[in-house]
Order: C-alpha cells, then structure tokens, then sequence
C-alpha cells in the first residue's frame, strides 16, 4: 500500500501524496476538478489548481465569446495545467477548434470517444483526459491514444452511465496499461481517495462536493440542497432526451443524475408531456440566467457525504491529508496487525 504514496517532502516538512497521474498533468496533488458544462466556474478552477490539482472550465451551451472571457480570466488567475472540457451533446466545432488555439493543458471529453478529435488535441500539444462509462468505452480510449482517462461510475452528478465505480474503476485499471485511470463518482472525501487508489487508479475526480464550495457560481440554495441531500434524494433521468441537447454522434450515450424538481418529476411521470422544442430551451435559458437549480440541479449520490460549503483549497487539502493517512494507517497494519 505505501507503494502508493510518492513523498516530495524534506525531513520535518508535511508529506504530499503524489501519483503518476501528477506527472502526467504536471500537477502535484492527484485531484481533478470536474467541468461542469455551462455553469460559470473560473474561481472554483483556479482555486482548485491552486492547490495543487488540475482545474476545469466547461464548454456547453456558452457562446464563444463568454468562454474566451473565462480562458482569458482564468490565466489571469492562475499559471498553473488545466482543462476545457468538450461534450457530444453536441459538439461545437467553433468553440473546440478554439480550444485547440487556446492550447490548454489538457482537454476533456466524455459522453462519447473521438478518435479524431483526440487526434487533433495531440497535433497540437494537448493533453486528452478521456472519461468513460462502461469497459467498451475504456478500450476505445486506450486505442485512440487517451492520455489519462476517467472511469465514472453512476452514482456520478451530470451526465453518466450505470455502471457503479466500485466495479467499474478496477475494469478500467485491467485494460488501460500504462494510461493513469481517475476514478469518478462517488467520491467526496479523502476514503473516496484511499479506495480509489487501492483500486488501482492514480487520482479521483470531484463533481459534488466542489460544487458546494465557496468559489463554485451556482445558487445559494443548490448548494443547501446539496448539504442536506440523503444519497437517494438523486434520481437518474431515464427520459432525459426529452429535454437535454442531442448528441452529435450515434454512439454517444449518457443519463443524467439530478435532485428533484418539479419539472423533472413531471417528465420522469410524464414524458409524453414534455415538448422537447420547448423544453430544452427553457432550460437553456434558466441556466444561462442563473436559475437553473430550479429545472435541473445535477447533483451526484456522493451528496450525502457533503456537510459544509468550504473553499475549494480547503477541500482538496482536507481530502489528500485523510487519504494518506488512511493508506498509511492500512498499510501499518496490514504490516504489523490490528492493535488490540
């Protein structure tokens, strides 16, 4: 189990736990924060690669001249790696090849592999983070030469699959070789982080419990509702074609997981109710408008392992220091036994 920890500290200095994943993203803890698609949230990442993890900025529904405000804005911020994150629902080709001339660390991509994309972000020096949902996506990620790729378990906020992370993550870790595997879903603590790794991933990534942090732009109350959710007050949307953008590509799939609303309690009973030409407008425009808590608040089961809204460094610390103190605590006593 200490195989696990790289220390990078001086004798008397506080230990950092450390994996290949760092080296990777040339980060230097093995924490990623998750995009989350059109939601503001430039503070949250350069809080996050503050300290020390890798920052994302969503894409989705934005137009192109607001996510060059943020990219501008967020190098204002901060120096340091982090990602765009790029959906097939849908693609927009305007603003991924705008990506590609911001030239960011990385890219990240779910709902969907594209080889061709991939391809693309690597002529120009762009790192790809690959998230995936079941084991076929994993092996076509591997294939198409993803840098870092991301198994995300259902219990995932946001848009996902079914497969818990607990079965999926070691699955992945078998067919990824040398690829760093992040674990997602699930996670909101730093036992998240000590049983991603001893599942065989280099890092974990955050959804929920970095939305409730005090740099994340979102509604006061979604982030209440996030401290007060019980794991089961997240529901998966089986219907959400009904109302979510379509995907750009015929194999791309995912459901999203949210907490209740009216509206989504009504399409989920109803679904031959929702007018999807309606529809997904009407959520558009509340997101864009700050209101879109009130349609759709994705929102991950990990929720009921979130007490507090903190700043983001102080989460982030707080979840490596308990993790390596958890895989050293085990290793102790897989060592030399349980004290009685």
């Amino acid at each position: 189990m200490t195989a696990l920890l790289r220390s990078t500290h001086e004798p008397g200095e506080a230990t950092m736990l450390r994996t290949r994943l760092c080296d990777v993203l040339g980060i230097d803890v093995p924490v990623i924060g998750a995009p989350y698609g059109p939601y503001e949230q430039v503070d949250l990442a350069a809080a996050v690669c503050g300290a020390g993890g890798l920052g994302s900025l969503g894409t989705a529904v934005r137009p192109l001249a607001d996510l060059r405000r943020q990219w501008a804005r967020m190098r204002e911020l901060t120096d340091r790696p982090f990602a765009i994150n790029h959906t097939l629902r849908p693609l927009n080709e305007e603003a991924f090849q705008a990506t590609l001339d911001e030239r960011p660390a990385a890219i990240s991509f779910h709902l969907g592999v594209p080889g061709d994309l991939i391809g693309r972000a690597h002529e120009a020096g762009i790192l790809w983070i690959q998230q995936v949902m079941d084991v076929r996506q994993a092996e076509q990620a591997v294939r198409a030469g993803a840098d870092v790729i991301v198994a995300q378990g259902g219990e995932a906020g946001g848009q996902g699959g079914e497969v818990a992370t607990m079965v999926l993550v070691p699955q992945v870790v078998d067919v990824a070789g040398a690829i760093p595997v992040v674990a997602a879903g699930g996670i909101a603590d730093g036992r998240g982080l000590a049983a991603a790794l001893a599942l065989g991933a280099q890092g974990v990534a955050l959804g929920t419990r970095l939305l409730a942090s005090v740099e994340m732009d979102i509604a006061g109350e979604w982030k209440d509702r996030i401290v007060a959710a019980e794991a089961r007050d997240t529901v998966k949307l089986a219907h959400s074609d009904r109302f979510m953008p379509p995907f750009s590509r015929p194999d791309a799939y995912g459901f999203p997981r949210s907490l209740r609303t009216p509206f989504l309690e009504e399409a989920e009973a109803h679904p031959e109710r929702v007018r999807p030409a309606e529809a997904g407008p009407r959520i558009v425009e509340a997101v864009l408008a700050g209101r879109g808590h009130e349609v759709l608040p994705f929102t991950g089961q990990s929720a009921a392992l979130v007490h507090d809204v903190l700043p983001a460094a102080e989460i982030v610390r707080r979840i490596v220091d308990d993790a390596e103190t958890i895989l050293r605590r085990t290793a102790d006593a897989c060592t030399h036994g349980t004290p009685h």
